[in-house]
């Protein structure tokens, strides 16, 4: 069961789910998701002189720079182009409650892609939401930090996650701030050392 805007809201009063700052309620609360915006902080691959990524390698962490956008300017997102951008709310789900990250349409119809495979969230995830961004236009496009970049609808449980992602071992994106490169290597670390 989708949550309609009427659960959204009660969730959000009651504490159960909380997305923090909300500034415009009005605006960002639709009938079956709640908009998210775009932070001024992004990770872009240093890829110059590397023929590849080897996730079993290579530390993905180590291959990214930081751009810090300033207020009221704009990120260009080149064609083609692919960067790591994050949301300003923080999100905090329930146990009973997974959640779905899709794109604006509006967004979409100018070619710009909000996730290229995570839009999901696992119950009892906390953090701020790490977008895969992408441009599939032929020019770029301009982003601008605090505009509204994608939605997130929820999604009720049978019954409350048995191991929710705070509990589960391995759960390398919790309490996330800013974006969050991929921390794929640390599965194969694990499985060297054992």
């Amino acid at each position: 069961m989708i949550l309609s805007d009427r659960d959204i809201k009660k969730y959000l009063e009651e504490g159960k789910l909380v997305i923090h700052p909300i500034d415009d309620p009005q605006k960002q609360i639709q009938p079956s998701s709640v908009d998210l915006r775009l932070g001024n902080s992004f990770l872009h691959f240093k890829v110059e002189g590397r023929a590849y990524i080897d996730p079993t390698q290579d530390s993905p962490q180590e291959l990214m720079e930081i751009i810090e956008i300033e207020e009221g300017k704009p990120f260009f997102l080149r064609p083609g182009e692919f960067v790591l951008g994050t949301t300003i709310e923080t999100v905090k789900l329930p146990d009973d409650l997974v959640a779905r990250v899709d794109g604006r349409s509006s967004l979409g119809r100018l070619g710009i892609i909000v996730h290229a495979t995570a839009g999901y969230v696992d119950p009892g995830f906390c953090g701020q939401i790490t977008l895969e961004l992408s441009n599939i236009n032929r020019v770029p496009v301009a982003l601008y930090p605090g505009m509204r970049i994608c939605q997130i609808s929820f999604y009720k449980l049978s019954s409350p996650a048995e191991t929710p992602y705070y509990k589960k071992a391995g759960s390398k994106y919790h309490n996330q701030k800013g974006p969050t490169a991929s921390r794929l290597n640390i599965d194969f670390c694990k499985k060297e050392e054992k």
